[in-house]
C-alpha cells in the first residue's frame, strides 16, 4: 500500500474530482466515437478513419476506469460500444499487428474481468492467438508491423512497445491454464532484456534480428531523435512493461530491469518536470511529450508498491512530481474541450507534436486511480 502525505492526498482528491466532472461531460459528446487525437477541442473518430489503429482500445479503457470509479452505467455502455466496434478488425486479418494487446486488454479483457462476458473472453483469446502467431522462434521475439505497413523488410524487427502487449499473453495463460502463451511472452521479455536495455538503463526503440537464425543485426532510432538516442516514451514502455511482466511471473530479473530503466528515467527528469520527446534531443526546439510522463508514473507507482519501505518514496515521489506537473501545467480541465492532456507527441520526426493523444489521457487517469489504491488493473 502507498501512504500519501496529507498534502498529496488532498491534491489527489482534487484531481479525481476534476476527472469525474470532466469525463461526465466529455463521454456524452464522444459516446459514439473511438478517439485518437483532439482537434480544435473535439475528439476525432477512428471508427471513420482506421478501425485497426493501435490506440483504439484506450478510450474503452478510460470508460472502464470511470465505471469502476463511479459505478455509472453510461461508462460501461460506451465501453461496450467501443469493444463491439473493434470486431471489424477481425475481418481484416492481414492488417492486424503486434499491438493487439493495446487494443483488447483495455476493452475485452477489462469487460471479461468486470462482467464475465463470454463474448469478451472470445475476442480477447482470438487477439491473444494472433499475437502469439507473430512469435519468431529463431530470434525469440514477437515481430513488429507487417510487410504492407513499411517500406523496409521488417521480418526481423521488434520494438520496445511490445512489452505492453505481453500482458494479453499472460492473461491468456492464466485464463486457459495453457502455459504456451506465457512462455512466448517470457521468451520475448528475455530477448528484450538483452537486446533493448543498454548498460546505462536507456532503451533502444527498434531492434532488427536475423529472422532465420536469431541474433541482433542492428538498431534503429525509430520514434526518437536518432539511432542511439533515448526516446522517452520508449523508456516508459520498458519501465512499465517489465514491471508488468514481473507482476505476472515474479521473475526478479524483470523487476531489476524495470528499476534500472526507472533510475535512468528519474535521473533525466528536468527540474521543471516536463519530459522531452527524447532525453538526447537538441535543446531547441524544446519538444516535449506528456504521454511519456504519465506512462512513467504508472510504472513508478507499480514499482513503489513492491519494493521495501526504504525504497518506496524514491519511486513514489518521482511519480508524484510527474503527475503534479502534468496536472498543473499540461491538463485542460475545462468541459468545453474533449482533450485532457496537452503536449503529447507521437514521435520526434512527426507532424503530431504537442497535441492531445488518447493514450496520454488514459495513462494519466490510470496513474491517478493507482494512487487512490482501488484501481481496476487492466494489464
Amino acid at each position: 500500500m502507498l501512504n500519501l502525505q496529507n498534502a498529496d492526498q488532498i491534491w489527489l482528491e482534487n484531481v479525481i474530482a476534476k476527472l469525474r466532472d470532466k469525463m461526465d461531460v466529455v463521454c456524452e459528446r464522444s459516446k459514439n466515437k473511438i478517439p485518437y487525437t483532439t482537434r480544435n477541442g473535439t475528439h476525432d473518430n477512428q471508427i471513420e478513419k482506421d478501425i485497426n489503429w493501435w490506440t483504439n482500445g484506450f478510450w474503452g479503457g478510460m470508460m472502464w476506469l470511470m465505471h469502476h470509479e463511479t459505478g455509472a452505467q453510461k461508462y460501461k455502455e460506451i465501453a461496450n460500444f467501443t469493444e463491439s466496434a473493434l470486431d471489424a478488425c477481425f475481418h481484416q486479418f492481414y492488417d492486424l499487428h503486434h499491438d493487439v494487446g493495446f487494443m483488447w486488454l483495455p476493452t475485452s479483457v477489462a469487460n471479461y474481468k468486470v462482467t464475465g462476458n463470454p463474448e469478451s473472453r472470445k475476442r480477447a483469446m482470438h487477439a491473444a492467438n494472433l499475437l502469439a502467431g507473430r512469435f519468431n522462434l529463431a530470434g525469440g521475439f514477437i515481430r513488429a508491423w507487417n510487410d504492407d505497413t513499411a517500406s523496409e523488410d521488417t521480418r526481423g524487427w521488434a520494438i520496445v512497445d511490445c512489452m505492453m502487449n505481453l500482458p494479453l499473453l499472460y492473461w491468456a495463460s492464466e485464463e486457459t491454464k495453457d502455459p504456451r502463451y506465457a512462455q512466448i511472452a517470457m521468451r520475448h521479455a528475455d530477448t528484450a532484456l538483452e537486446a533493448f536495455i543498454r548498460p546505462d538503463g536507456s532503451v533502444n526503440h527498434i531492434v532488427e534480428f536475423d529472422p532465420f537464425h536469431g541474433g541482433v543485426v542492428r538498431t534503429y532510432g525509430g520514434q526518437g531523435y536518432e539511432d542511439g538516442s533515448s526516446w522517452t516514451r520508449g523508456q516508459t514502455w520498458a519501465l512499465y512493461g517489465f514491471m508488468i511482466s514481473y507482476t505476472h511471473t515474479g521473475k526478479p530479473e524483470y523487476l531489476q530491469a524495470a528499476k534500472r530503466v526507472a533510475h535512468y528515467f528519474m535521473a533525466n527528469i528536468p527540474d521543471n518536470g516536463v519530459i522531452p520527446i527524447d532525453f538526447r534531443q537538441p535543446k531547441e526546439p524544446a519538444y516535449e511529450d506528456t504521454t511519456a510522463a504519465v506512462i512513467a508514473a504508472c510504472g513508478l507507482i507499480e514499482i513503489a508498491q513492491v519494493v521495501g519501505e526504504h525504497e518506496k518514496e524514491v519511486y513514489l515521489n518521482a511519480a508524484l512530481k510527474l503527475l503534479k506537473t502534468v496536472d498543473a501545467t499540461r491538463c485542460d480541465w475545462t468541459t468545453d474541450s474533449d482533450q485532457l492532456l496537452i503536449g503529447g507527441s507521437a514521435a520526434y520526426h512527426h507532424k503530431d507534436i504537442h497535441v492531445s493523444i488518447i493514450y496520454g489521457d488514459y495513462y494519466f487517469m490510470e496513474a491517478i486511480f493507482k494512487l487512490k489504491g482501488n484501481d481496476l488493473y487492466l494489464w
